[in-house]
């Protein structure tokens, strides 16, 4: 005879687990453990055996049951092996408690753990706890009363685990630890049930009927009467059916007890625990059901598009063309212009990176071709003296303005025709980023990125002449009459004091502008002073700041930008960030002991956008100058009234130069957008789609990938089967019936868990003892107040994979 409540509920479990696995999911029910409290010999290990049944794995150490094929245990230490011999796997269990705790009786918070594989369990941890003891033996630890406690309290302090509080009858219950132990951790009684054992070994004369009526010392979910095999039972073998058969005679055949003998035993038992089972279940429906609607809804959609989809109908294939080329112009389209619907959070791209190329890399390229001042004088100085001659020049030579104003701006034809080259880097990697929309099918998505590349880069050619003409355009005529040009007059007349005096009221206005705020890192602060460190930077006009946070309260220094400049750092191997150095042209310390300041972003995009700010502030990149042009330089000389000349000249260089920068740093992104970005997205908008019609085979071109395939059977596989799981939960919310609690009952016959006990009056209708000699009050001290402690040592989890026949397995007592 098996546990026929477990074999109620087993279906249903089993209709659930099958539904969630045909969607690919754990059914996690989260099933209540049950464990087992009592003292030593008080029948713990029988009664898990007896609840658990014939049909599932029992007893290890007495070999109850005979494995079927499709069952099986694993030993967590003994990982991948399976035993599916009794004999095995009681040695197992010896040999390992040997090996932990010795040979002599010792404990050990370890548990051993073993898993029970079968297609007629449920998915349970039965508990097999030590029994409380309360004199050492053997190699036992002076404290062992107190280490068992703590071990059980570890376990049935969990709202999740049902209590079995089991008592010998030939004890005195009044003295039962076991029920003491489940009032302190449920004193409303709602997860413990009293079990009563040893019935059968009571003295002649008495019995434990007021007990069992929950009149002694009562229990809101009451006690349960059971008889056990004796250990005569289990030398000869005596299977658990004979076992329950003659337990049912027991309380057939008792005169104080056959009144009440469909409510006691094993079978009893089962049905309660079964019932606190199905009640678990039935707990737990509501939240699998919303989670099972929430997905079938967000799946209805693309489910309802693939029901009677034909992937090799030809109209369709037309169609869904259509909408591809459609949806892949608009989504470059919004890209460029910044409207997308899926706005990238992480880093820029598309039109934003665009828009930072021509407004700050652009520029800052731009500054990075100026040339060196003493460089620049120099070769002004050069022009002047070879333009006059063997003669001595009485003016200042205007074909000398003209020559050093050319060799400028030749110099912009690179950082030019470099903005070009990264912008269209960025419109390439647009386009592989609208088309993933089409990544379901691959030949389409191929075709797209080529033509729409190939184009690309023929707008490239153009786009560079174009570029370069623009240079050619200014060195063709210089203009002087330009009413922004200073003039001959004017750059004679400037004098280097004014120019200081204008420098000065500029930066007392420009004082309080602030240009650029964020976090930096100070790379070259030494280990000592506790390394690298981020802080809060605050570009001004005037100075550098930083703070320790960015509510900018507490200011750490501030540089001032005077006779700074910038260089870039070789990126260290073990770093992930990106490096910039400020140093000072006179080789004075920048920041304390430090002559340079070495900033860290994460990124190089952040480098050059900082860079560019610094620009903006007067602190311009480091200038490469050659050995042999430095010598030169150290070695030249002037007279006052070249120097005149050359002051002259540079001035109207200066004045030049800033209006041909100002034409090209506002001409080129016109010249961009007009020949590069306008022209690919009309392209897209009205070519894009001939181009694909005379690629090749149309229908090639829509033929969907293996993974669109394959997503396409498992969008409407999954969106049957939960249909299927929520009409199942549905059938299993009407088939099962929830048993209400027992009222409460008067438990004041147990005090808290620092007070004493208090016994009830006798009955007076009931004048039975439950032992011989012995009254029902109270003896003894109260134990320990509770105390968390170590893991128990016994718990056999069913935390583990599927088994290959059923996903139920249901682990065994263990007794110790």
């Amino acid at each position: 005879m098996g546990n026929r409540g477990m074999e109620e509920l087993i279906p249903l479990v089993n209709k659930l687990q099958d539904a969630f696995s045909s969607i690919g999911q754990a059914c996690n029910l989260d099933l209540p453990q049950i464990a087992v409290v009592g003292g030593q010999s008080a029948g713990k290990s029988s009664v898990l055996e007896n609840f658990v049944g014939s049909t599932a794995i029992t007893n290890l150490c007495y070999m109850l049951s005979i494995f079927i094929l499709s069952e099986w245990a694993e030993f967590l230490h003994c990982k991948g092996k399976k035993f599916t011999d009794f004999d095995e796997v009681r040695q197992e269990i010896e040999g390992e408690t040997d090996r932990v705790t010795g040979a002599n009786k010792g404990i050990s918070p370890i548990p051993i753990n073993l898993r029970v594989y079968s297609p007629n369990v449920l998915n349970l941890t039965l508990i097999d706890l030590p029994g409380i003891t309360k004199v050492p033996v053997g190699d036992q630890p002076a404290d062992i009363e107190q280490q068992i406690r703590d071990m059980i309290m570890q376990f049935i302090t969990r709202e999740s685990c049902l209590i079995l509080a089991v008592t010998p009858a030939n004890t005195d219950l009044a003295n039962s630890d076991a029920l003491k132990l489940a009032k302190d951790v449920d004193p409303q009684g709602l997860r413990t049930i009293g079990v009563i054992t040893k019935l059968d070994l009571m003295d002649e004369g008495t019995d434990a009927r007021d007990v069992l009526e929950n009149k002694l010392l009562p229990l809101r979910r009451g006690y349960i009467g059971v008889v056990n095999r004796s250990q005569k039972d289990i030398d000869g073998r005596k299977d658990i059916k004979a076992a329950l058969e003659a337990e049912r005679k027991f309380f057939l055949s008792h005169p104080a007890y056959r009144h009440m003998a469909e409510k006691m035993g094993t079978p009893r038992l089962q049905k309660i625990l079964n019932q606190q089972l199905t009640n678990h279940i039935r707990d737990t429906l509501p939240a699998f059901r919303s989670k099972l609607q929430s997905q079938l809804l967000a799946l209805d959609k693309e489910a309802e598009e693939y029901r009677g989809y034909r992937p090799d109908d030809p109209s369709r294939k037309t169609k869904q063309l259509l909408q591809m080329v459609q949806q892949f112009s608009v989504d470059f389209e919004k890209r460029i212009e910044g409207s997308g619907d899926q706005v990238d959070t992480v880093e820029l791209s598309g039109g934003a990176k665009i828009n930072r190329i021509f407004h700050e890399r652009f520029p800052f390229e731009l500054v990075k071709m100026e040339c060196d001042e003493k460089e620049m004088r120099r070769e002004i100085s050069y022009a002047i003296k070879n333009i006059h001659g063997i003669r001595t020049g009485l003016f200042t030579p205007d074909m000398a303005f003209e020559a050093i104003v050319k060799k400028q701006v030749i110099k912009l034809k690179e950082p030019c025709v470099k903005c070009v080259d990264m912008v269209i880097q960025e419109l390439i990697n647009t386009v592989r980023q609208c088309s993933n929309k089409l990544e379901c099918f691959p030949r389409l998505r191929e075709e797209t990125e080529r033509i729409v590349t190939s184009h690309i880069r023929d707008r490239e050619s153009r786009a560079k002449d174009q570029v370069l003409l623009l240079i050619d355009i200014q060195l063709s005529y210089i203009n002087t009459n330009h009413e922004d040009f200073i003039g001959f007059a004017n750059a004679q007349q400037r004098s280097s004091q004014t120019n200081k005096s204008q420098s000065s009221a500029g930066n007392q206005v420009s004082i309080c502008h602030v240009i650029r705020k964020g976090w930096l890192t100070i790379n070259n602060i030494s280990i000592m002073k506790g390394g690298a460190k981020e802080y809060w930077f605050v570009l001004t006009a005037e100075s550098l700041s930083w703070f320790k946070d960015d509510e900018e309260k507490e200011k750490k220094y501030m540089l001032p930008l005077d006779n700074l400049k910038v260089r870039d750092v070789e990126k260290s191997f073990m770093s992930s960030k990106h490096i910039f150095c400020i140093f000072n042209t006179e080789s004075r310390n920048v920041y304390k002991d430090n002559r340079t300041l070495e900033l860290a972003c994460d990124s190089q995009d952040d480098v050059d956008s900082w860079k560019s700010s610094l620009l903006r502030a007067g602190v311009y990149p480091e200038k490469t100058i050659t050995s042999e042009t430095t010598t030169s330089t150290d070695n030249f000389s002037m007279d006052p009234q070249l120097e005149r000349k050359v002051e002259t000249i540079r001035n109207l260089v200066d004045s030049y130069m800033a209006i041909v920068n100002k034409c090209i740093r506002d001409l080129m992104p016109k010249t961009i957008m007009h020949l590069m970005i306008n022209n690919v997205k009309d392209f897209i908008n009205a070519e894009l789609l001939a181009q694909l019609y005379s690629a090749g085979d149309q229908n090639a071109l829509m033929d969907e990938s293996q993974e669109q395939a394959l997503r396409r059977d498992e969008v409407l596989r999954t969106h049957q089967a939960l249909k299927e799981a929520l009409a199942i939960i549905g059938d299993i919310s009407t088939s099962t019936i929830t048993v209400p609690l027992p009222p409460p009952v008067d438990t004041s016959w147990m005090g808290g868990s620092t007070g004493g006990r208090r016994s009830p009056p006798p009955s007076p209708t009931a004048p039975r003892r439950m032992s011989s000699g012995q009254r029902p009050a109270p003896r003894g001290a109260p134990p320990p107040p509770n105390r968390p402690g170590p893991l128990g040592p016994f718990n056999n989890s069913a935390d583990s994979p599927q088994a290959p026949s059923r996903p139920n397995r249901a682990p065994p007592s263990i007794p110790r």
